[in-house]
């Protein structure tokens, strides 16, 4: 692996070598320059010409480079397992296809893709299923990320537009952030706004369940009760009302259903009082959210996951929404509702009909909205209804419904709520079909019929569109591997063999002027999606264009920033509707087995499932382990200790993490991270804990609020396994894995005898590698090493638990070329090589500054994160370590002078 930190030199060495492309993690859409470093990696640094992010990158983003390594790479077709040419892979899931639809229909088949696909593989895959295949059972992981945002756009303008953009952030006045910890999830953008603050003398309310990093810039935090978002921009309606700060001239011109949505806002939330009762907050804080909301006219709401993964997702939207249009503050500078995406192309995904209940640009299942695109793909089967949502596909799958599925870039063995009986439904299909980039994860263990070696970040080429409806390239910078391609040439290799025509594309530019032309096509401005100034765009410009923001109508080269400042809604009549939501409630109440809400979300510096993330030692330093955060009265409640282990169970299965106690849980609510599967961890997959509810309207699913227990977990012995390579260890212990240079460790916790353990080391190592031990039985230690061509390969420790041994005192050895006979034994004992002490996890991955480091810059002197930038530059990409570091400057003391 490489470590390239974000500004090195050999990232500046690139120069106008680098390729100019995107990020492919969140929503952001940062612009990227990467340029191949010539040992399998590359040289990352972010793009200061790119209007995103203005040359900054996140900590994921910054260690790109660390992720291109070709060891975990799926580089040929496999059918049944074996390798095989692509010929014999495209012919078996063509005839598979037209197979099933003959004997079963459309409907039995269906494709499941990912927002990390480029728009022009979503555009293929739709235009196959949708209007030749004649199914409209496609849908995408962004069903579980941002479909109640899409149905509460479209419910309250008629369209799914989001109507402001990131210059907003630069101009308002006041933040709401609504279910996003931003200076976590979106770090590049919550800078943005900590910037603006200093700047402009701005505030920053949060509102989440969590205390999070992003409380720590808050001027005020609302840790609201779980659900109860609703209520409380319910009870803001209706201090806008009483306050007589409604903008009534905006209401009455543009906008319709406001007595409506304010009469159910007074049932639910009548004053501040009620508010605070219904939400668990002080009456004080709440008044005084209203005050600062109401008082500033640059206010911005931003909003995700807390409120799109939610059974009412699409009300606690369209709450927001409600404000926003009862006082006009919205598609002008410095005010607005804004969705954080979760992914890079999740917004593409939407452009292109990626859900189940939609057509592409941006067209729904209306009858002259199907006739229009059957009329344009010359489309023979084109579907005529809506399709299977996610959770509904995998349900249908189980039944013997669906029974041929493609999944598309995506995990839904471990990402998808009751995540076992998904991966169990995938072992009941007739043909299971995977385009995938690695080739080992938990989808790939459900062993698919057919795999496809899809191209990665770094190959691919193509478009996505980010947060603010800012369209930007990705481009290719390194040769695609083995035999790898990208995803739309095997979508259109299976279209054309199971004879469809339409599918002749040689480019991505030629399949992105087709989308282009599509959003043109019978659009007389009653659809938001407009890409008619691309029509016609010659392969040269395709190859050069830069990051524009849709609308991107003929005669307007540089898009839109902004809708909706002066109405002009894509509803029938122009207007936009107020929508009176439902009273909020909870889907499934807490009981005596189940007293618990379990809430889960991303951490700082991984991603998904961790397939990419993963493989970054900078990335899994500074949370190596899956960790669940327990209220401390909670913990004592269950009788877990801080640092041991838990069992949190569901009705729909259990997961083991490592326990961290703090006050930033409420008391009844726990928090665990979606990260790790069942190839990075023994048994951590929170998706398999999250229960079934979905939204009524935007079917996502609520992965938010699920009943659960916790009970305590112990083991005789504790400690660490290192290895040049990762796979599984046993099931019947803990372990987690980490990138590391070199290779990977793990933080294990077992029973078992010595025999036993060193036989799951050995299985890390080649069959020749020589076996150095230590074994101490009357104290239950067990070290052992195992060297081959001089080489440390595998090493394994392990002592009574709690056993604190990290391994860091390895890291010398591991590192090593060649380890003699002293350095063996020293190595057994240990201690590091030269006895340099451990420094503890990484606080900034960015550039890789460890605990240590930085306490010992506070211990000399460094008492802001300003200071401690100059000396270690911690803080100085991306900003998301420095609440850390506030937090150790605060809760540093110094050594008592000496009498």
């Amino acid at each position: 692996m490489n470590e390239l930190s974000p500004v090195s030199g050999a990232a500046r060495r690139a120069g106008d070598a680098a390729t100019r492309t995107t990020c492919p993690y969140c929503g952001v859409g940062c612009g990227v320059l990467a340029a191949p470093d010539g040992y399998g990696g590359a040289a990352i640094e972010g793009d200061k010409d790119h209007p995103s992010n203005f040359g900054r990158l996140c900590s994921k983003g910054s260690a790109l480079g660390e992720t291109l390594a070709l060891e975990t790479r799926q580089l040929f077709p496999l059918l049944d397992g074996a390798r095989c040419g692509w010929d014999a892979a495209l012919d078996h899931v063509a005839s598979g296809f037209s197979r099933i639809v003959e004997r079963h229909g459309p409907k039995a088949v269906a494709f499941y893709l990912s927002g990390q696909l480029l728009t022009e593989d979503y555009y293929v895959a739709n235009k196959l299923m949708k209007g030749f295949i004649g199914s409209a059972n496609v849908d995408t992981n962004s069903r579980l990320c941002m479909s109640s945002s899409v149905a509460g756009h479209k419910r309250a303008f008629g369209s799914d537009t989001v109507p402001g953009c990131y210059e907003d952030l630069d101009e308002a006045d006041l933040y709401v952030l609504v279910g996003s910890n931003a200076a976590w999830c979106h770090p590049i953008l919550h800078q943005r706004m900590t910037r603006a603050m200093d700047a402009r003398g701005g505030k920053l309310v949060n509102v989440d369940p969590r205390r999070t990093a992003t409380s720590e810039a808050a001027a005020l935090q609302l840790s609201v009760r779980p659900g109860e978002d609703g209520a409380l921009f319910s009870g803001l309606l209706v201090h806008l009302a009483d306050a007589g700060r409604l903008d009534r001239a905006f209401i009455d011109a543009h906008t319709q259903g406001f007595e409506a949505a304010l009469a159910r806002a007074r049932e639910i939330a009548p004053s501040a009082a009620a508010t605070a009762a219904r939400t668990s907050l002080a009456e004080a804080d709440v008044a005084r959210f209203f005050e600062m909301w109401a008082g500033t006219e640059r206010v911005v709401t931003l909003y995700s996951q807390g409120v799109n993964q939610s059974a009412q997702g699409v009300d606690k939207v369209n709450a927001i929404l409600n404000c926003h249009l009862a006082t006009g503050r919205i598609g002008r500078p410095g005010m607005g509702p804004f969705s954080l995406t979760g992914q890079p192309n999740a917004m593409g995904g939407r452009e292109v009909g990626g859900l189940a209940n939609q057509l592409a640009a941006h067209m729904g299942f209306s009858p002259p909205e199907i006739d229009r695109v059957r009329r344009f793909w010359s489309a023979p089967n084109m579907a005529r209804e809506e399709g299977l949502t996610a959770t509904s596909m995998f349900d249908a799958i189980a039944r013997g419904e669906v029974r041929a599925l493609w999944v598309m870039g995506t995990n839904p063995a471990v990402s998808l709520p009751r995540a076992d009986h998904a991966r169990e439904a995938l072992r009941r299909l007739e043909l299971f079909v995977v385009s995938e980039n690695v080739a080992s994860n938990d989808t790939l263990g459900a062993r698919p019929h057919v795999v496809f070696p899809a191209a990665g970040w770094g190959e691919k080429d193509g478009t996505v569109t980010n947060s603010e409806r800012r369209i930007s390239r990705q481009r290719a910078f390194l040769p695609p591997p083995g035999e790898v391609r990208a995803d739309w040439r095997a979508i259109c290799g299976v279209a054309r063999r199971m004879g469809f025509s339409g599918f002749d594309y040689s480019s991505p530019a030629e399949i992105f002027a087709e989308h282009a032309a599509l959003s043109a096509f019978e659009n007389d401005g009653t659809r938001d999606f407009d890409l008619s100034g691309l029509v016609g765009l010659a392969a040269q410009d395709y190859d050069r264009m830069a990051p524009a923001q849709w609308p991107l109508p003929a005669g307007e080269p540089a898009g839109r920033k902004r809708f909706f400042s002066e109405g002009g809604f894509f509803t029938a009549g122009g207007r936009a509707n107020f929508v009176a939501i439902a009273p909020p409630r909870l889907p499934e109440a807490t009981s005596e087995q189940f007293p618990l809400l379990l809430n889960t979300g991303r951490v700082r510096d991984q991603w998904h499932t961790m397939t990419r993330t993963g493989l970054s030692q900078r990335l899994g330093g500074h949370m190596s382990e899956p960790t669940l955060l327990v209220n401390p009265a909670d913990a004592d409640r269950f009788a877990l200790r801080d640092g041991g282990l838990a069992r949190v169970s569901s009705a729909h299965g259990s997961a083991v993490f490592r326990v961290k106690a703090t006050t930033a849980q409420d008391e009844g609510d726990i928090f665990a991270p979606i990260h790790w599967s069942d190839e990075t961890a023994s048994a951590a997959r929170a998706g398999a804990l999250v229960h079934a509810f979905v939204d009524p309207v935007s079917k996502q699913p609520d992965s938010k609020a699920t009943p659960a227990t916790m009970t305590p977990v112990s083991f005789a012995r504790a400690g660490f396994v290192l290895s040049r390579r990762r796979t599984p260890l046993p099931r019947d212990s803990y372990w987690a894995w980490e990138a590391i240079e070199g290779g990977y460790a793990a933080r294990v916790e077992v029973d078992g005898a010595d025999g036993f353990w060193l036989a799951a080391l050995r299985a890390l190592a080649p069959e020749d590698a020589e076996l150095v031990s230590f074994s101490d039985a009357t104290r239950g230690v067990f070290r052992a090493a195992l060297v081959s061509d001089g080489r440390l390969t595998a090493a394994m420790f392990l002592g009574p638990a709690p056993n604190e041994t990290r391994w860091g005192v390895m890291r010398e050895a591991f590192a090593a070329e060649r380890l003699d006979g002293a350095a063996r034994r020293l190595m057994l004992s240990g201690r590091g090589l030269s006895g340099a002490p451990d420094l503890g996890p990484n606080v900034c991955a960015c550039f890789g500054v460890p605990h240590g480091a930085i306490l010992a810059a506070v211990a000399d002197g460094c008492r802001d994160p300003a200071a401690i930038g100059a000396r270690l530059k911690a803080g100085t990409n991306c900003g998301s370590c420095i609440p850390e570091m506030k937090r150790m400057i605060a809760a540093f003391q110094p050594e008592p002078a000496a009498a």
